[in-house]
């Protein structure tokens, strides 16, 4: 796995994860992207043990925009600025189907349960035991044709930052992503690999050292994202 750094300073690195890694150490053992990054860091410099904290994750089939930080400070002020909604996260995701296509941005609320045993969330009724408010802002951008199906691709920006969330409210109120095997009743159904259509193409925070607002972008260009 090659690593597409985007920006990288004493206090931070931020870094193109890709679809299928981890963002961090899991039990199916594979690499994941802090053990990357550290292995990067000792090849660089020589640091012999180099500090590397994830600050934020994405689910193992997305690929997208990461920020790392490389020292316990900078860890602990993103980490506060991500608890604090202080960031600003950009997705596209592919839903099944032609929707309109229009420039405002449509606020999707709901409430969603976590349940740990399964790895998965569902929406359910305010008031539910345990369940957490979701909220995101969603634009029809343009369509796409995959494999002879007219899909919508959608900028979505987070407003909270629940498990699964974009796949999860995506699948409640669109029927789910593109490829998504687990909240896409379409793609449960079918046997194979399929590459979600979900990716953090757009990141934005103060920087902890010099307490600038800064934005990092990245374009997705692999399957589906390029029909």
């Amino acid at each position: 796995m090659s690593l597409n750094i985007i920006y990288e300073d004493k206090e931070l690195i931020v870094c193109e994860k890709p679809a299928g890694v981890p963002s961090q150490g899991d039990r199916s053992m594979a690499v994941d992207m802090i053990s990357k990054l550290k292995t990067y860091l000792y090849e660089k410099e020589g640091m012999a043990n180099p500090y590397i904290a994830g600050v934020h994750r994405l689910d193992r089939p997305v690929g997208g925009v990461m920020v790392f930080a490389k020292n316990k400070n900078a860890a602990a002020d993103l980490s506060r600025q991500i608890r604090d909604h202080e960031t600003n996260k950009r997705y596209y995701a592919i839903v099944q189907g032609m929707l309109p296509l229009t420039e405002e941005a449509v606020r999707v609320e709901d409430y969603l349960l976590q349940d740990p045993k399964t790895n998965t969330s569902k929406v359910v009724k305010q008031g539910t035991k345990d369940a957490k408010e979701a909220v995101l802002l969603y634009t029809p951008v343009r369509h796409v044709v995959i494999e002879g199906e007219t899909c919508t691709v959608l900028d979505v920006q987070l407003l909270t930052g629940r498990h699964h969330q974009i796949r999860v409210q995506l699948g409640e109120h669109f029927g789910g992503i593109w490829g998504d095997t687990k909240y896409n009743d379409n793609f449960k159904k079918k046997r194979g690999f399929f590459k979600i259509a979900l990716y953090s193409y757009f990141l934005s925070f103060t920087h902890p050292k010099t307490k600038k607002a800064v934005s990092f972008e990245q374009e997705p260009t692999a399957f589906p994202f390029s029909c």
